[in-house]
């Protein structure tokens, strides 16, 4: 309970500060926070936030954000309220509260689809906005998504619950939490536990066969599940199930899928021969033995780790009522918790499924996230003009990590760590994927949303890593934070710009970055990113021209083309980009003076890495030294007892045991290193 308080006053902080600085109410500030958490965890993509209040004949409406995607075939309207309370002490809300709270969205639903409530509304105005939305999409929509975002804490564990239907459209309702908040920042849990309950929620148990030996490593089953319970456990759960799975957010629009709905169209009793099922883990099973065989009760954490487009193909059929026939294989892993981390991904890479995954679909455990992890606890950032001392910026690779890491220090050392990492030069996976992809000059790729903006980074880098992964060194890590200070800057300053009339800030901020590097790149030049590193701010010439490429963003963002009315769905499209890639800006004549030439910045790239070529030697040869003569003797000797050395190991390694004579070269040291480090894991242990 303690340390739920302690996040609710550091959020509380957090929140105001974040406020102060753009010029926010708190509410605002919370409320744009948890858009990006409910993005990372799979709840709602690109939510746009759009506060309306008011009265609907004697109810209570209200909407603080909403979520569409015209290209999901899922076809879920999110709408999501919010509750921000100023109290220090932590508050509970009772259900009563919680009800009320998502009434007022249902009946803002209820309002939307009237054409007397939409005629009173100011077309420029949110509730316009969202009510338009509904009114025209509404044949499309599927489903409807209630969530109520609160730092109060909801003492009850229901989720994920069915509230009726509007119009004949299924509603859910989901609560996030001031707990659930802090599950998702400590350790990437949305919820405590997931049970999927087979016999009691979802019809019947399913029988399955033991597939593992006793003893093995993992406990694992075969199992066939009818399509009609599949539909019904991801109606209930949707992105939750796949959160292990590296095709989390594939949507079902390409050839694969069409196949898939194809066939529970046109051969549904062909599904299970034709499809290659799904592979799934648990972290615990109930297994009953009913005497005609073993039967699964329910399945605790349950993740589709491979089969996700399967998954929701069957889901998106569910209405015409085509899953009679369709039945699912499904291998079943039971992964005990300590090991998730590193078995679930490994299981869902080899699987076998309908799309190859590649290097494009990578996981936090990818050696590109690995290095990065690496050098943000390694690569001192200079102090700069504005700090006294130098610092570092923690890359988070896991969810929680950061978190984890400061935890788990004393009082002191907490005080150390803050000094060393400041939350300001925190960054996580989706932070690195805007940064990139909009210096990448894909900002209606980074509107889409975290999740669907890091999928399109990962197909990239993991092709690059693929071919060749020296370019993504310390240099590279270097200019990223460049990267972020620069951007980190322009959504500081946007929210206080006269022309800024709010709404929209994430797109602007994306777009003007963009923009900056495009119109440097008709110069025939690139911005200087080792200069920004070295000065751990932006220069006052590049801000400038930070403001008025934001400001042209803004101007292209709000003024879309005749029949467009959805501004959030226009900054997803290409063509906004061109419009704004097309447009001319009025830079002040000394913005070339905070660009570079290309050869200039690819020498020195090359300079660094020869510095830090140079640097590692030295750095290996006094480490060779300290250790001493014996050391290297004794290596050797045990590395030929167990025949693990090469001749040309062995020669390394007799050089280093003669440094009395002659010291080894740098070389010879780098590669004693490597030597030991390899011969490490043959010690007898104590």
């Amino acid at each position: 309970m303690e340390e739920l308080a302690e996040y609710h006053r550091e959020l509380l902080a957090e929140v105001q500060r974040d406020a102060d600085a753009m010029g926010m109410i708190t509410t605002e500030a919370f409320l744009e926070k948890v858009s990006d958490i409910l993005d990372e965890a799979g709840e709602v993509a690109s939510l746009s936030q759009a506060y309306h209040s008011g009265k609907h004949g004697v109810k209570n409406i209200q909407v603080d954000a909403y979520a569409w995607d015209p290209t999901d075939d899922e076809g879920v309207l999110s709408l999501v309220i919010c509750d921000f309370n100023l109290a220090e002490d932590l508050q509970s809300i009772l259900k009563a509260e919680a009800n009320k709270l998502l009434m007022r969205l249902v009946d803002f639903v209820v309002a939307a689809r009237t054409r007397e409530f939409r005629e009173k509304l100011e077309e420029t105005s949110n509730a316009f906005v969202i009510s338009d939305l509904i009114a025209r999409v509404w044949k499309q929509i599927r489903k409807i998504k209630l969530i109520l975002v609160t730092n109060r804490e909801n003492r009850a564990t229901t989720d994920a619950q069915p509230v009726g239907a509007i119009g004949g459209i299924p509603v859910t309702s989901n609560i996030w939490d001031i707990s659930r908040l802090h599950r998702y920042e400590s350790s990437g849990q949305t919820r405590g536990e997931l049970i999927v309950d087979f016999a009691e929620e979802f019809g019947e148990p399913i029988p399955v066969l033991k597939a593992s030996y006793d003893g093995a490593p993992l406990e694992s089953y075969i199992a066939v599940i009818p399509g009609k319970q599949l539909a019904a456990i991801y109606d209930k759960w949707e992105a939750r199930l796949l959160e292990a799975n590296v095709r989390s957010f594939l949507q079902a629009r390409n050839k694969v899928n069409r196949g898939i709905r194809d066939t529970i169209r046109d051969a549904p009793s062909m599904f299970f021969s034709y499809n290659n099922g799904l592979t799934a883990t648990a972290e615990g099973v109930e297994i009953a033995d009913m005497g005609e065989g073993l039967f699964l009760m329910s399945a605790t954490n349950f993740q589709i780790v491979n089969g996700g487009q399967t998954t929701a193909s069957i889901h998106a059929a569910r209405k015409q009522d085509e899953l009679a026939d369709v039945f699912v294989q499904m291998k079943l892993t039971v992964v005990p918790p300590h090991e998730a981390e590193d078995v679930v991904p490994l299981i869902s890479q080899y699987a076998n499924s309908q799309n190859k995954v590649n290097a494009a679909d990578f996981f936090a455990n990818h050696p590109f996230h690995i290095r990065m992890e690496q050098n943000s606890r390694q690569i001192l950032s200079p102090a700069g003009d504005d700090n006294y001392r130098e610092t570092k910026w923690f890359y988070e690779r896991a969810r929680g990590q950061y978190a984890d890491e400061r935890g788990r220090r004393s009082a002191s050392d907490r005080k150390k760590f803050d000094a060393e990492f400041p939350k300001s030069q925190f960054f996580t996976k989706t932070d690195l994927a805007k940064f990139e992809n909009s210096w990448r000059r894909k900002p209606h790729v980074v509107s889409l949303g975290a999740q669907k903006n890091f999928s399109e980074l990962a197909k990239a880098v993991g092709e690059e890593w693929s071919r060749s992964d020296a370019g993504f060194d310390e240099t590279w890590f270097r200019r990223l934070i460049a990267k972020a200070i620069i951007f980190r800057n322009i959504e500081r300053l946007v929210p206080h710009q006269p022309w800024y009339t709010g709404g929209y800030r994430a797109n602007i901020v994306t777009y003007a970055f963009a923009k900056l590097v495009h119109d440097a790149e008709t110069r025939k030049k690139v911005i200087d990113l080792d200069n920004v590193w070295r000065l751990q701010r932006v220069p006052a010439i590049l801000e400038k021209a930070s403001l008025a490429a934001a400001q042209a963003a803004n101007d292209i963002i709000t003024s879309p083309p005749v029949g467009v009315r959805n501004l959030s769905e226009w900054a997803k499209k290409q063509a906004c980009w061109s419009s704004l890639a097309n447009r001319r800006v009025d830079y002040d004549a000394d913005f070339e003076d905070s660009l570079i030439d290309p050869d200039e910045a690819r020498t020195a790239k090359r300079d660094d890495r020869r510095d830090r070529k140079a640097k590692s030697g030295i750095e290996a040869q006094r480490e060779v030294i300290q250790l001493g003569s014996q050391y290297w003797e004794q290596l050797s000797a045990f590395g030929q007892s167990i025949g693990k050395l090469t001749p040309k190991d062995t020669g390394i390694l007799q050089a280093c045991s003669q440094m009395s004579v002659r010291p080894p070269s740098e070389a010879q040291c780098r590669a004693a290193l490597a030597i030991a480090d390899r011969l490490e894991k043959f010690y007898p242990q104590e």
